[in-house]
């Protein structure tokens, strides 16, 4: 009989297991279209928890009304700047690519440019390369640039016709946001006591995972948009043109460890070099290696912590791979799995140690 019930048990366990994960995979799918919205709702809610439990204390046994509080922080400090900066992108975009298609800004001739003020031995090297064929090479640069910003000029089109389909999911990731805020440590406390673990390793796994996760999404925006800022107001004072465009760049790619921002400001240093523009090219250079490849090592130890970090060659790879994967999300989903990978790994060499030591000490006489 016991053997009977053990096998009913394992039978009635399987098909529970089994039961979980189908349904688990069809609610997943069921919201795969607002995965973005999901995703989003939760860093503002991680983000914002500390200010949330502020406002939560000073008006103790009222949490909608904390959240809605918090809620409005949000908007008026992430949303509402964010859409303002969208709007100007897309208009100096959009003027940048009209001074293309008019010929007022001629990539062609500014690589000419460039090269006629070369040394020899650059212009023999660009020679057996390829690059030697001036006419040719001004050709299709300037058909190869035109075709991406018709390409960008298009993708902005397909934005501005899925408006509605926008709000939507800014409304449900502000809907979401709202209920994580106020019914967040419920809800962790839910997920935390169905993770299969021992308590003590359930609370170092999560306690791991939401400090890691909450450093380095906290450090890589926000490192993000301070270099954006500063890179782009350096272009802006020098006169570079399309700096808002070129400040976004630099943002973007300040994302990627050892890649970052040297990779737009340097280039255009060389270009200012290279057309005798030597004041605006020092100037440049100057900013960009003492202010802006500075602010990561002033800000991100700062805002990271030296515990919580990870090393930068987890985040360049998982940052690469998740924006591969999943696009402008995979930004902050690479390094939020990177952060579990390390979090999982380190409680099971932890238990892998434990249980070596509690070993011998259960051997010894």
């Amino acid at each position: 009989m016991n053997e009977e019930a053990s096998a009913g048990t394992i039978v009635v366990r399987g098909f529970l297991v089994a039961l979980v994960a189908v349904a688990t995979l069809a609610f997943l799918w069921l919201v795969a279209p607002f995965s973005g919205a999901i995703l989003w709702s939760v860093i503002a809610a991680v983000l914002f928890e500390p200010l949330n439990a502020r406002v939560l204390r000073a008006m103790p046994r009222r949490p909608g009304s904390a959240a809605f509080t918090t809620l409005l922080v949000i908007v008026l400090v992430v949303v509402v700047p964010a859409m303002a900066l969208a709007a100007a992108l897309v208009r100096e975009a959009t003027a940048f690519y009209a001074r293309i298609r008019s010929g007022d800004i001629d990539l062609g001739r500014l690589f000419v440019e460039t090269q006629a003020h070369l040394p020899n031995w650059a212009r023999s090297w660009l020679a057996d390369i390829g690059l030697g064929d001036v006419g040719g090479l001004r050709a299709k640069l300037s058909q190869g640039f035109a075709n991406s910003f018709q390409s960008v000029a298009e993708q902005v089109l397909n934005i501005g016709q899925g408006t509605f389909g926008f709000f939507v999911a800014l409304g449900v990731m502000l809907y979401l946001t709202f209920f994580l805020l106020r019914d967040g440590h419920a809800l962790a406390a839910r997920i935390e006591r169905a993770i299969p673990l021992m308590p003590d390793q359930r609370a170092v796994l999560v306690t791991k995972f939401v400090t890691v996760v909450r450093a380095t999404i906290k450090g890589s925006l926000i490192v993000a948009i301070l270099q954006g800022a500063t890179g782009g107001l350096v272009f802006w004072a020098i006169g570079i043109p399309g700096a808002l465009l070129w400040g976004v760049a630099m943002g973007v790619f300040s994302l990627f460890p050892a890649i970052g921002t040297g990779l737009i400001w340097v280039p255009v240093t060389l270009y200012l070099f290279a057309t005798g523009a030597i004041w605006q090219a020092v100037v440049l250079f100057l900013c960009g290696f003492f202010v802006i490849g500075s602010v990561d090592n002033i800000a991100r130890p700062i805002l990271v912590g030296r515990d919580a970090r990870m090393p930068d060659y987890v985040v360049l790879i998982a940052t690469l791979g998740g924006f591969e994967l999943m696009g402008f999300n995979g930004f902050v989903v690479g390094p939020v799995i990177a952060a579990l990978f390390m979090a999982v790994w380190q409680i099971f060499g932890d238990t892998q140690n434990a249980s070596a030591v509690a070993t011998p000490a259960r051997d010894a006489p």
